[in-house]
């Protein structure tokens, strides 16, 4: 199976998350509890951005550890707040057997394609010249790793990670969702949405394409099923 979950937020205790509501409190001992409940060592789960508020990548040596420690492969892709995360090679020199970071690149798993990008704002009359900026990089950093994820298999099911979603309830079309149709991307996965902004998220079957938002909250801190 695939699982998926976003926005850990972990703390060496200067952020706690009960500071956002009462319903934060203890939230990665209850995540922590569902994922060794359900997850087997075969099954994968998504950890589509937002692991960690550390600042430096030894500060966020123990989430990634206490991460990698948890049942299933485990594949990670870089948050707005993960801070920690530089250079890929040396995120991946800290990460644990069986788990995984995704960077302008792809993964095959057991018969499944894995790709993903951060994201970024969408345009709309709100966003300023350099966010229109970044979400064009952006794109391009997506369509590079969904071109490398179908230039290894045109045939296999292609499971897509964003950490800002891609498409909301009032804006449909965009190029984030245009990518997504045009390399068939079977589900998408993406987090960044709390509190009164999961009103916005878009959850469903669009253009061939299944959006699921995964951010913790919105799942009652548990992991969510990911669908082929």
């Amino acid at each position: 199976m695939i699982f998926a979950v976003a926005d850990l937020h972990l703390s060496n205790g200067d952020k706690p998350m009960d500071v956002f509501g009462p319903h934060w409190a203890g939230h990665f001992a209850r995540i922590q509890a569902d994922w060794q409940a359900r997850v087997r060592p075969e099954d994968v789960v998504l950890l589509p951005g937002d692991l960690s508020w550390a600042m430096q990548l030894e500060e966020a040596a123990p989430h990634l550890e206490m991460v990698g420690r948890l049942p299933g492969q485990k594949i990670l892709l870089k948050g707005n707040h993960d801070y920690w995360w530089g250079s890929i090679s040396r995120v991946r020199q800290r990460l644990l057997p069986g788990t995984y970071a995704l960077q302008n690149d792809c993964l095959c798993l057991d018969g499944v394609l894995y790709a993903g990008s951060r994201g970024w704002l969408l345009p709309g009359q709100d966003v300023k010249a350099e966010d229109l900026r970044i979400y064009q990089r952006e794109l391009l950093r997506l369509e590079m790793s969904l071109k490398a994820a179908r230039a290894l298999s045109q045939e296999l099911p292609l499971v897509c990670m964003m950490h800002y979603p891609p498409r909301t309830c009032a804006q449909g079309d965009t190029g984030f969702t245009r990518l997504l149709e045009a390399y068939r991307v079977n589900t998408l996965v993406y987090g960044h949405l709390h509190g009164p902004a999961l009103k916005s998220a878009y959850q469903g079957l669009s253009g061939g394409v299944c959006y699921l938002c995964v951010s913790c909250d919105a799942l009652n801190f548990q992991l969510a099923p990911v669908p082929l």
